[in-house]
């Protein structure tokens, strides 16, 4: 399942891959999926992307002269199970491609393809980030650790730190296989209980359980710049 770092990966790849191409025409969605409809038609706009822990927003931002007159649209992305972008050939187009762009002429007929084959994926309209997702592991590293460790109180940490790892309240972008192996790094035995493993770092000391691996002088705990565990964030 793509987590934080495969929406980051992909938000990369859209805006290299398509920075300098231009596209036009309307959004085409496939008539399987049970997404909504995109309302946009342009005759020239561009594709932008930026990500946040699981979620990808994509901006389609009409050229100067387009028509119609169009404001730019933004689109949220959640990948569910199996959801990526591809960028192939028009007339090329892979399976499961439940959602279309494509290039305006006279350039090379492209399509970029929002593909998932477990259709688990879904977009909304307006670009809004889902309410409730706490600041991304990987892009706002500080605001993130300053909500989890302002919230330790919180009964979200009376449970396993297995399990307090996948409220994205808290951890927004990790997901099974990161929980798996920030604990299996940093040897946290996974039934602790999630306040006592990181309420060291609200002192800023090791705790008498720490694990985390040394750095210099220094032990480097949990979430923190540096801690193999988190070297995604690089």
């Amino acid at each position: 399942m793509p987590e934080g770092p495969e929406l980051h990966l992909a938000s990369r790849f859209v805006n290299e891959a398509c920075g300098g191409l231009v596209f036009g025409g309307c959004v085409e969605k496939s008539p399987i999926s049970r997404n909504p409809e995109v309302p946009f038609e342009s005759s020239a706009y561009r594709i932008s992307a930026s990500a946040r822990g699981k979620e990808l927003r994509l901006t389609l931002s009409p050229l100067p002269g387009a028509q119609p007159p169009q404001e730019p649209l933004a689109l949220v992305f959640r990948f569910g199970m199996s959801g990526s972008f591809q960028l192939v050939p028009r007339d090329m187009l892979p399976p499961h491609a439940h959602l279309r762009f494509y290039t305006a002429p006279p350039g090379p007929r492209l399509a970029l393809c929002f593909v998932d084959i477990r259709r688990f994926g879904h977009w909304d309209l307006g670009g809004e980030w889902q309410p409730g997702r706490g600041p991304c592991v990987l892009l706002e590293y500080e605001q993130f650790r300053e909500n989890v460790l302002q919230n330790l109180a919180d009964k979200a940490f009376d449970r396993p730190i297995c399990e307090a790892l996948l409220d994205q309240r808290f951890f927004n972008g990790i997901g099974n296989y990161l929980r798996a192996e920030i604990l299996y790094r940093l040897r946290i035995p996974p039934f602790e209980k999630a306040r006592t493993v990181l309420e060291a770092l609200q002192q800023r000391r090791p705790g008498a359980k720490a694990t985390g691996r040394r750095s210099g002088r220094r032990t480097l705990l949990p979430f923190e710049p540096g801690c193999g565990a988190m070297a995604c964030q690089a």
